[in-house]
């Protein structure tokens, strides 16, 4: 039991230093690409990010994990996190930092961009919840080769608008060359290096959770839920907390946002299509609350520039009522 415990803490690790090492070679990516900062983060910076959650119900299928759990509580927790406690954290990062801050609490966001992503996520999330609890195996199959091919035409149509390109000189060193310009073999070399990290992370992850839940007597579902998201998408919330002190608010929105679309197809997709997608009580509960947290969020930007402490507040409730229920109804 030991030698599982301490698996699933090595790959905490690994999963976080693969996605930053990831995330930092994407936006020098994006920038050679010549895309803006909503797209960045939309499309370049949320696939890097999202990477970590994502690799984890792949390595967990591929292993013969019974049931799927562990890959339902990867693919669900994700989104239920990013839309409570990510959203929780800009608004947090703008409060703390906004004595350094040229616009103070105020956040300058791609509103555009922002609402256009959650109304994407939240109709499709929705959707695969409703599956999850009704629908046939072939009726899967066909969601899922749609949820792909929706997800490739957000992007598209995400990349297509962009606007001027960001300015390399504003981007944080390369980690693989951090005292000149990098070229771009560098840039490959360290995507390389970090989707070697993310794969080993995801591995140790899958394996100790199974054996742990054995062990305790515990659903594997219900730690994948709860640890899955933590341990991937801790990149995710240091980037949009150094992105908000930058006063970069667009990226730090636009990652978790775009992260929100991308997990509710791309892996999705992958769970209808290779387990058995069935929602048991828990997931469900994540999933409604990451779903009422999006909805929160464009209800806000249509009105004010500002994450409200009011607004902070309810998306820490959801996530620390959603995370209890859990917890308590799982063990």
């Amino acid at each position: 039991m030991v030698w599982y415990i301490l698996l699933v803490v090595v790959s905490f690790p690994l999963l976080l230093g693969g996605a930053v090492l990831f995330t930092n070679a994407v936006e020098w990516l994006g920038s050679r690409l010549g895309l803006s900062h909503g797209p960045i983060g939309s499309v370049l910076a949320a696939v890097a990010t999202a990477m970590p959650e994502s690799v984890i119900p792949v390595i967990a299928i591929l292993s013969g994990e019974s049931g799927g759990q562990i890959a339902i509580g990867a693919i669900i927790g994700a989104p239920f996190l990013l839309g409570t406690l990510g959203m929780a954290v800009v608004g947090l990062s703008a409060l703390g930092f906004r004595r350094r801050r040229e616009q103070g609490m105020r956040l300058r966001l791609d509103f555009a961009t922002t609402r256009r992503d959650l109304l994407v996520f939240l109709p499709v999330m929705a959707l695969a919840v409703l599956l999850g609890l009704v629908g046939s195996t072939a009726v899967h199959i066909v969601a899922a080769v749609l949820f792909v091919v929706g997800y490739v035409a957000y992007a598209w149509r995400t990349l297509e608008r962009s606007g001027d390109p960001g300015d390399e000189d504003e981007l944080r060193p390369l980690y693989f060359a951090p005292r000149r310009t990098p070229g771009n073999a560098r840039i490959w070399l360290q995507v390389a290096v970090s989707v070697a990290l993310i794969v080993g992370g995801a591995q140790l992850f899958v394996t100790g959770v199974e054996e742990v839940a054995h062990g305790l007597g515990v659903p594997a579902l219900v730690l994948a839920l709860v640890l899955a998201p933590l341990a991937s998408e801790l990149p995710e919330k240091l980037n949009s907390v150094l992105w908000v002190r930058q006063d970069k608010d667009a990226l730090a929105l636009g990652n978790i946002t775009g992260a929100m679309v991308f997990q509710a197809t791309i892996p999705v997709a992958v769970g209808l299509a290779f387990v058995e997608w069935q929602l048991a009580t828990p997931a469900v509960v994540a999933a409604g609350c990451g779903l009422a947290g999006a909805l929160l969020c464009v209800l806000i930007t249509l009105r004010r520039q500002r994450f409200p402490v009011g607004a902070v507040a309810a998306w820490l409730a959801l996530y620390a009522g959603a995370v209890g229920f859990i917890l308590i109804t799982g063990t």
